[in-house]
């Protein structure tokens, strides 16, 4: 059992996407006892999902109405084995802050051996929306495996 998080700025639009597509694909691959959350640096507190993550998620069978933005707290990293971030910016900015942590934190683009960011949609039209979640699915496709071990792997390490 692993918890992995995931982050972006408001966490109303690809935070919240990256968590839905990410724990959709743990259950289909059995991992029913995972834990998949999500978080901004600069949130907003209780505010919704962005209505296009909300409306094109829905149409891929996910629903994100529940969904609310929190802000990243200590006790967040704590808790996460793997942390993953959609700009170089979160991850900079969090393994300074909170460097104990550092180990486990990543670019998103790195589980598919790149690295660049995932641009942000907010207050862009539903195609851009349509793009960073074409991206998000396939860096979670592609690298899942990746995304699995490296969360195991830091389970494992926090549990010893």
């Amino acid at each position: 059992m692993a918890h992995i998080l995931v982050v972006c700025t408001a966490n109303i639009c690809r935070s919240p996407v990256g968590e839905a597509l990410l724990r959709q694909r743990l259950l289909q691959r059995g991992l029913e006892s995972w834990t998949v959350s999500s978080s901004g640096t600069w949130a907003q507190v209780e505010r919704k999902a962005a209505r296009y993550s909300i409306k094109l998620m829905a149409e891929q069978g996910l629903d994100l109405n529940q969904h609310r933005a929190s802000m990243i707290e200590v006790d967040d990293l704590q808790a996460a084995d793997l942390i993953l971030c959609m700009e170089s910016g979160h991850v900079e900015a969090l393994k300074a802050e909170f460097p104990a942590h550092a180990e486990r934190i990543y670019l998103i683009s790195e589980m598919v051996e790149k690295r660049y960011n995932i641009q942000d949609p907010y207050r862009r039209s539903q195609g851009t929306y349509q793009q960073m979640i074409a991206e998000l699915t396939g860096i979670i496709d592609i690298g899942l495996d990746r995304i699995i071990a490296l969360a195991e792997e830091n389970a494992a390490k926090n549990r010893s």
